[in-house]
């Protein structure tokens, strides 16, 4: 009964109707791993074979080459060793009894596998253009030698087989070819655009050369970056030169200003809302869900209020976040960057941040200097903001006198580079020539030239009470000339309108 039932039992029409079958299996698969399975298995099976084998051959470096499953490296050997490389480079069909007797067998492979070949049947694979692009082999007939018939079969199936994996590999090539194009872009776009951030960030000076270097050593590294500095010293353009100079380089880079949001809306702007929380509330995603796989830039991080922090710690070492009303748990691959202007140290004593959530977001950090502190970069950002200007509004080009440089360098800049930055587009502005100089500048930046001075050669003062003193100065002059308009007086001093609170309440202004 057996017998009766194997497959070379079977009537001839049964079996070319299975080998039909077969043919429509192989031409419906695309994938090249999933197809070299998939033929070695319907040769095995018709045949009524041990195993089968398929191998293509590579004419370049006379070699065959095969997957042994799918997912799996390939393997290699020479095309001109072996009864499949005789069948691939003689393009005949090789039927063999006993394959120890026949001296194009090689016998090297039984011994490295340990596995014992008898028949062998070995057909070359053509394309249309009846070209010879590899070989399919069975192995050790289960009953007696290959026949005629499984010839035919073989002939039949191997007809379909030919194509398909030519077109299969055609795919693959291009797959691996896009692929590789899609990393070569990535790789230059990245150096690119990473290569440009920091190239933004302006200054010779020994602090900034070290926040470049900085930027070059952490950038590829996964980790979160506190980045501290006074107002206006440009930490936002630290965070987006370590975003584009990281493998997230192509993802979002989300920034979130934590000083500008109402305590209420903190928590729905950083970890999403649920619709229906509240009349009228449409579901959105948070600043996490949205930078998933990117960057998420938290400026301001100090002024986050507790409950938000503890929040954000969670989210920092389980790597989830839910929406405010929800109970879902949404998994989010987010690189965190954190800048302030406060000192967090100082903040933990008093109560007003955790310490868990400092050393969590503090695992690099970056100290960006104050402009007064690198009094020999300010002729480079002033140049640098002078030609920027001159070509948004179609001005000639202009330069600083020596005297308006002087000026520039004494002054100490609370609002740091964006004052300067502000003040220098006034300028080209207001201009007529195209030589900047000591009377086109801020009568406040006139001022501080000559009492600065005098404060260099002739008070020992120390440098930190002699900024305070002239900044409240500055501040009070500013708010007059405003009508106490805390906005316009913060827009004239380069500073946020936060950023000008903080300032009067550190010196006691009201």
């Amino acid at each position: 009964m057996a017998a009766t039932n194997s497959v070379e039992h079977r009537p001839p029409a049964a079996r070319l109707q299975e080998v039909l079958a077969s043919c429509q299996k192989i031409s419906a698969q695309q994938d090249l791993g999933v197809l070299f399975d998939l033929i070695a298995g319907e040769v095995t099976k018709l045949l009524a074979a041990d195993r089968a084998s398929i191998f293509l051959l590579d004419r370049e470096k006379s070699e065959l080459w095969s997957l042994v499953s799918v997912g799996e490296k390939e393997i290699r050997f020479d095309a001109r060793l072996g009864l499949a490389g005789a069948a691939a480079l003689s393009g005949q069909t090789i039927n063999v009894d006993n394959a120890h007797r026949d001296s194009r067998f090689n016998p090297g492979i039984d011994a490295r596998t340990g596995y014992r070949t008898r028949s062998v049947l070995a057909m070359p694979l053509r394309n249309q253009r009846k070209e010879v692009i590899g070989v399919i082999q069975a192995l050790n007939k289960k009953r007696g030698a290959f026949t005629v018939e499984d010839i035919a079969l073989l002939e039949t199936l191997a007809a379909q087989a030919g194509n398909t994996l030519e077109t299969a590999e055609f795919i693959q090539q291009l797959c691996e070819q896009r692929h590789q194009l899609l990393e070569d872009t990535a790789q230059l776009w990245k150096e690119v655009e990473g290569r440009s951030a920091t190239q933004q960030i302006i200054g010779m000076s020994e602090p900034i050369q070290q926040v470049v270097r900085r930027i070059q050593q952490i950038s590829e590294i996964d980790v979160n970056v506190l980045i501290t500095g006074e107002s206006g010293t440009g930490k936002e353009m630290v965070a987006r030169a370590i975003h584009l100079n990281s493998h997230r380089a192509k993802r979002p880079l989300v920034s979130l200003n934590c000083a500008a949001l109402p305590d209420s809306l903190v928590e729905s702007e950083l970890f999403g809302i649920e619709k229906g929380v509240a009349t009228g509330v449409e579901a959105r995603i948070g600043k996490f869900e949205a930078a998933n796989g990117g960057t998420l830039f938290l400026d301001e991080i100090g002024d986050l209020n507790l409950l938000a922090q503890a929040k954000m710690l969670r989210v920092l070492q389980e790597k989830i976040v839910e929406r405010v009303g929800g109970k879902k748990s949404i998994p989010v691959d987010t690189r965190v960057l954190a800048a302030t202007n406060k000192d967090l140290e100082a903040e933990i004593k008093q109560r007003t941040f955790r310490e868990d959530l400092y050393y969590r977001l503090n695992v690099i950090h970056i100290q960006l200097p104050a402009l007064r502190e690198i009094p020999e970069d300010i002729p480079l950002l002033a140049n640098y903001f002078i030609t920027r200007f001159c070509r948004e509004i179609k001005k000639a080009p202009m330069k600083l006198s020596a005297d308006a440089s002087r000026c520039l360098r004494n002054y100490p800049w609370p609002g740091n580079i964006r004052q300067l930055q502000n003040e220098i587009k006034r300028m080209v502005i207001a201009a007529r020539r195209t030589t900047i100089t000591e009377d086109d500048l801020s009568e406040a930046v006139r001022a501080s030239d000559v009492g600065g001075t005098t404060t260099r050669h002739g008070s020992n003062r120390p440098l930190k009470e002699v900024v305070a003193d002239l900044e409240t100065r500055l501040i009070r002059e500013a708010l007059t000339a405003s009508g106490h308009n805390q906005q316009q007086a913060a827009r004239a001093l380069g500073l946020s309108r936060q950023g000008l609170i903080k300032k009067m309440k550190r010196y006691g202004l009201k």
